[in-house]
């Protein structure tokens, strides 16, 4: 998207929304946010109340090229200096040790922020506008807590349309999102890298810039956005079958007379279910997919929405963790739905 392409007066409107502490939701590569000034406590506590969010969880601060990173953070490692230059603007969130005069609403009550910069033209363009460049806007996806996240505007409407509280004001369009699933989330508070969610940034590509893979999560890492064991689900049961078992699965809930919604990425067998999606064999392709194939499943009233395992290389981190999550509290449901 060009600049010239860019609703300005609508982009102006919202930054003055943010400006008076109401909730924005706008477009980012990863997925849509729902925005508040950072730095006013009323509007972030509107943030959890809107979502039905626990406020001990912690929101992702986003900010603008040309921002200061020091007036948010303190205690900046040189390894995380390394990374924001290798990959902000983009779908990577920094945890840092939070500035002391930053409100620690945003943190979930921690002494650690959750910093990126987003890529996309339209979240440049609001943040560059809000308080000229130089405030942050608090932004988790904009979704009822625990539900798919929203790729496009028209998944925000879904979620919001029917809030009675009227806490979302505002909602920027741009577009389906990009990459699809939700910023790679490294722990750099403590001065190592510590790895606390993949995301469409691997592994890899952080050990090339800092020359050592994150660490995985341990008991003092800090709390972070989106972590949680059970998220990014549909009100369908979901479960992951592999490629191996998918056929004989398909067919016993057929027969058992139980409807199901298919996600796969490779064919199938030629068994009825009442809706199917065939997603990309690409990594990337299959994330940019991923919540609109989910949300698409989820409305077609199935017993269960059954997922083919995708396959479990280092690039598939990102798409497997959202599917193990989303899969979650649906622990025995094949079990339940194979009862006579």
């Amino acid at each position: 998207m060009l600049e010239e392409q860019l609703d300005w007066p609508a982009i102006h409107d919202a930054a003055r929304r943010l400006e008076q502490g109401e909730l924005v939701a706008f477009p980012t590569e990863t997925v849509y946010g729902l925005g508040a000034d950072a730095e006013n406590p009323a509007a972030v506590a509107n943030i959890y109340a809107a979502k039905g969010r626990p406020s001990n969880h912690p929101v992702i601060v986003h900010l603008s090229p040309e921002a200061d990173l020091d007036y948010w953070a303190q205690a900046i490692a040189p390894d995380a200096r390394k990374l924001i230059a290798a990959f902000w603007p983009g779908p990577l969130t920094l945890i840092l040790k939070r500035a002391a005069h930053i409100p620690d609403t945003v943190a979930g009550g921690q002494d650690s922020i959750g910093l990126r910069c987003p890529s996309h033209p339209v979240a440049q363009a609001l943040l560059r506008t809000f308080k000229n460049g130089k405030g942050g806007v608090a932004a988790p996806s904009a979704n009822k807590f625990g539900h798919v996240s929203p790729t496009t505007a028209q998944h925000v409407r879904d979620e919001f349309g029917d809030d009675q509280n009227g806490l979302l004001t505002c909602i920027l369009d741009g577009g389906q999102s990009d990459v699809g699933i939700e910023s790679t989330i490294v722990d750099m508070s403590r001065g190592h890298a510590v790895l606390l969610r993949p995301g469409h940034i691997s592994a890899a590509q952080i050990a090339a810039v800092i020359g050592s893979l994150p660490a995985l999560p341990d008991q003092g890492a800090p709390r972070a956005s989106g972590t949680l064991e059970s998220h990014y689900a549909p009100a369908t049961p979901v479960v992951l079958v592999d490629s191996e078992h998918l056929s004989e699965t398909l067919q016993n809930l057929h027969a058992h007379g139980r409807r199901v919604a298919l996600m796969q990425y490779a064919a199938a067998a030629n068994v009825p279910v009442v809706a199917s999606i065939a997603l990309s064999a690409t990594p990337a392709s299959y994330a940019h997919d991923l919540y609109a194939a989910l949300r698409a499943m989820d409305s077609a009233h199935a017993d269960v929405i059954v997922v083919q395992t995708p396959p479990s290389d280092d690039a598939w981190n990102g798409v497997n963790d959202r599917l193990r999550r989303a899969a979650h509290d649906s622990s025995g449901i094949l079990l339940k739905l194979l009862q006579n």
